[in-house]
This record gives structure tokens, sequence and C-alpha cells, in this order.
């Protein structure tokens, strides 16, 4: 793995929460959502109601996109993560792994009653002014 992306992995396993984005008819909802992120897949796992917006949302239309920020008042230590993707429920095939990353993540989660979402990332660009203002990092699925 190259530089960009070691820190682009390293910084979404420090953080647990990113906001979702969906939108269906031009009307666009976001919602927050503690996550694991899982580096072999590629992607943010996390539960939610089935009945809850965003759900509903991405049953219509899959495509989402979102943000993990570290909020600081710093300009020199601003770092963020901007993404795109896909939100559906997981293939059943896959649910042990994710399940047992996310409740690795958030033992607590056992005991609440919703289902698990995976979000496979397409796009995602990370600001991180500690390599320079305002630097880039992008990482493109391929074939994108």
């Amino acid at each position: 793995m190259d530089l960009p992306q070691t820190r682009i992995v390293k910084f979404l396993k420090k953080h647990h929460v990113l906001t979702l984005a969906t939108s269906v008819n031009n009307i666009p909802w976001c919602a927050n959502c503690f996550y694991a992120y899982l580096e072999d897949e590629n992607c943010f796992v996390f539960t939610s109601d089935n009945d809850t917006k965003h759900a509903q949302d991405t049953i219509i239309n899959p495509a989402v996109s979102g943000s993990v920020v570290l909020e600081t008042k710093i300009i020199g230590k601003i770092q963020g993560v901007q993404f795109s993707g896909e939100m559906n429920l997981p293939d059943k095939n896959l649910m042990p792994k994710l399940k047992k990353a996310y409740l690795k993540r958030f033992p607590y989660a056992i005991f609440a009653n919703t289902n698990l979402w995976i979000l496979k990332i397409n796009y995602l660009k990370m600001t991180d002014n500690r390599l320079g203002f305002g630097k880039k990092l992008i990482w493109q699925k391929t074939g994108q």
C-alpha cells in the first residue's frame, strides 16, 4: 500500500462517526452513523433500523456520499475525508465477517435491534493540512 492510502486507512480507523448523505427525488438527507472500516473490503460497516430515512432512501437509491472529519480550530491540523459509494444490506456470506468487525469496535451493539449495512467506497478524497495547506489525497476505484 502506498503512502497516501496508508494515511487514509490510518485516519479512517482512528475515527468512528461518519456523516452519510442520501437523496431520493432530489430531496437530500444526512445522518450520522458509528462505523467500522474494513481495509481489505474498502468499506464502512454500520447499523441502522430499516425504517430510518437514510435506510429507506438507499433501498430506492443506493448511491450515497459522506464524510469523516476531525474537528479542530487549528488550520494546520485540519483533516477530513469525503467519499461516495454504494450502501446496501450485505450479502449473507459476508455477514459474519462484517458483524465480527463491527462488534469488535462497538461491543455494546450486540444489544441493539438493528440491521448491519455496508457502504462500499467508489471514490475518496482526503484533505490533510498537516501535509501542507489544502493537500489532497485521492483514492478512486479502478474503472470509475
